[in-house]
């Protein structure tokens, strides 16, 4: 493989954490996972989306600035390819989806400082599927506070990511997984 740093993303229940173990497994790489499950505001944002996207959204920009942190700090010798479920990005297009104008306005002043100092993939894999695919999916893997997200969220994060695939100039590798 001629890349080092390999992302994917997609929507919620792409397929993201899956295809990520697939690929570390084939290429011996280093795996990067998106530590979503210690993110108290995560099931709070579900039952109250307006009190809690802002503390929900910075402690996503938070851990995922450690972890890339980390990772340029520490090379693994054995493991030249580095591949992540997420890219860094995917901060400000959830919070572009989640937040007001105004909180969103501060929280973008925040990801500009933070963003330079990420590294950015050499790749991105790009996980498309139909909002009732995503459905299936996430009904699948049964996280009790997923279950109710709305068909008209899905559909309003695959339109964000689009728009920045489109005007971004990144390397993408796009999957349609439907």
């Amino acid at each position: 493989m001629k890349y080092n740093f390999v992302t994917i993303e997609g929507n919620i229940g792409a397929g993201k954490t899956t295809l990520a173990h697939i690929l570390s497994k084939h290429y011996n790489a280093r795996l990067i996972l998106e530590e979503f499950a210690d993110n108290p505001f995560l099931p709070k944002f579900y039952e109250n989306p307006q009190q809690f996207a802002f503390p929900l959204e910075l402690f996503f920009m938070a851990e995922r600035y450690k972890q890339l942190k980390d990772l340029m700090q520490t090379k693994d010798m054995f493991q030249a390819i580095t591949i992540s479920d997420y890219l860094f990005t995917k901060c400000l297009l959830f919070a572009k989806v989640n937040l007001p104008d105004e909180e969103f306005k501060l929280y973008q002043k925040l990801f500009d400082i933070i963003n330079p100092q990420i590294v950015q993939p050499d790749l991105l894999i790009y996980l498309h599927s139909p909002v009732s695919k995503l459905q299936e999916n996430i009904k699948k893997r049964n996280r009790s506070y997923e279950q109710g997200i709305p068909n008209d969220y899905l559909f309003t994060l695959q339109e964000t990511y689009t728009q920045y695939i489109k005007q971004h100039n990144i390397t993408t590798l796009f999957i349609d997984t439907s």
